[in-house]
């Protein structure tokens, strides 16, 4: 039996499940951060949501408090795939698809106020495709059994 196999018991044992789990890990670091000022620049004319809202994660990712409590939502679906292998295949896919439908949701957005409430800027444009691009690779590429050589196949010689 294969270590990710669905009847694996364990937390984040495969590394599809650490995976899910450091992506995780990484979407509540980054959904705490924009909270805190330092890290957060203008963190005082942060906005529940709205293109209105001037604070920047790091100088440069647009947030509001809308966009932050998304990225601890995706924090805590992390840590709660890691369980399973399965739910670690689905949350990295589906997941990267979210952050596709964002990303194009970003593009007509970003020149559009009216709309923009996410927020989003070409910053956040740009890292919403990269995480859409590998957090889909990942959920495809680790979550493959390994292949068998053939010499794993042939039977002993007695």
């Amino acid at each position: 039996m294969s270590s990710t196999t669905e009847t694996e018991v364990g937390y984040a044992k495969s590394p599809i499940q650490k995976t899910a789990l450091i992506v995780g890990i990484v979407f509540l670091v980054v959904g705490i951060a924009g909270f805190i000022p330092g890290l957060t620049h203008s963190a005082e004319h942060l906005h529940g949501v709205g293109a209105d809202s001037e604070a920047h994660l790091l100088g440069v990712f647009q947030v509001s408090v809308l966009h932050n409590l998304v990225h601890l939502v995706f924090g805590v679906a992390g840590l709660a795939a890691a369980a399973r292998v399965r739910n670690s295949r689905l949350y990295l896919i589906i997941g990267g698809l979210v952050y596709l439908v964002v990303w194009l949701y970003g593009l007509i957005a970003v020149n559009n106020p009216q709309i923009n409430f996410l927020p989003v800027n070409d910053a956040d444009n740009w890292l919403h495709l990269v995480l859409a691009a590998g957090m889909i690779l990942l959920g495809f590429f680790l979550a493959r059994p390994a292949r068998r050589s053939r010499s794993d196949t042939r039977s002993p010689r007695a």
